[in-house]
This record gives C-alpha cells, structure tokens and sequence, in this order.
C-alpha cells in the first residue's frame, strides 16, 4: 500500500457523509490494521482461535449493514491490499449490499477498477448497487480531511447514499426474515 495515498481522502469524505445521515461508520483502514496476506480464511480457524485483528474484524463486518468499498486503480485493477482484505472473510459478507466508490489520479475515476471489484464482490454474497461514484484526479477532489473542494461532491453523492441506504434496510429485512441457507 502506498505511503502518499490520495484515497483516503475520498473514504474520509463518504464517512463524513454517512455520519451527517446518522449512521454508525467504522473505516476499516487497511493500512493501519495491517492484515497478514491471506493464508487461511477467517471460517477456517477453529472456533475463538483468530487472530484478534481479523476477529475483530469480522464482528464489524456482520454488524453492518451495507459496505462502501473504496478503490484506486492499478493496472485497471483494485489494489492488491484490498482484494486481500476481501478475501480474508466470505459468509461474513454474505446478505449485505455494498457500494463503490472509486478514484484514480487520471481522468477515469478509476471506473476500470470498479468494474472488475463488482464481479468480486458479487461473488463474496454483497452484490453492488448500480450508482456508483467514480472521483477523477483525487488529489485535487479533497483536502486531507476528506472536505470537498467542490461542494458539488455532496449533491453527487446524496444518490448514491440514497440508494445503498434503501437496499440496506431492504437486505437487513430480509436477513431478519432468514437466508436461504
């Protein structure tokens, strides 16, 4: 992970938004919780045998009830250091909507990245909302604090938080309900 990221930015302001709506938010910050590369998958260690950090972790992940996932771009790609964290729990995610946000220093947005972080987390039981919010040459999008230097980036992302809200109290509803399995 790279030590002058411009990302955090742009996960620092969705937090912020999803605060003033009154939800409860925990950025889940990879960088500063370090997980190992994935070697065993939280369900494979014996019951109470994880290690603390991706113990912790998993409680995070079944108290929510939707997941923003913000990604840069490489190579077209997400990070590696996110697909590792992805990948570290599966049933966890199960039955929870998630949402992209995406970026890169360029033009795109990181729009390449989003498209192929859709099909992971589909697969990982949280498919994505439609909308999504691709932010181009984040450097320049927010200050450090994730403050917009344009406050037009609270009226893009009002729509986006709109939707993943409704799936969320959809999918929450249903899971009370029960999973198909």
């Amino acid at each position: 992970m790279r030590t002058a990221r411009q990302g955090i930015k742009a996960a620092r302001f969705v937090v912020r938004q999803l605060r003033g709506r009154g939800h409860e938010v925990v950025l889940f910050d990879p960088v500063e919780v370090r997980l190992p590369l994935i070697d065993k998958m939280y369900k494979e260690y014996p019951k109470g045998t994880a290690p603390e950090t991706i113990e912790k972790i998993a409680g995070w992940i079944r108290a929510s009830d939707g997941v923003v996932v913000v990604t840069g771009e490489y190579n077209h790609m997400p990070p590696p250091g996110l697909t590792n964290v992805l990948d570290h729990f599966l049933e966890e995610w199960f039955w929870r909507p998630s949402a992209i946000v995406s970026y890169s220093a360029g033009s795109f947005g990181g729009v390449r990245a989003a498209s192929h972080l859709r099909d992971t987390l589909a697969e990982l039981g949280m498919p994505s909302i439609p909308t999504s919010v691709p932010v181009p040459k984040v450097q320049d999008a927010f200050d450090d604090d994730g403050t917009p230097r344009d406050p037009a980036w609270e009226r893009r992302v009002a729509r986006f938080l709109d939707e993943l809200e409704w799936y969320a109290r959809a999918f929450a509803a249903e899971r009370a309900r029960g999973v198909p399995y």
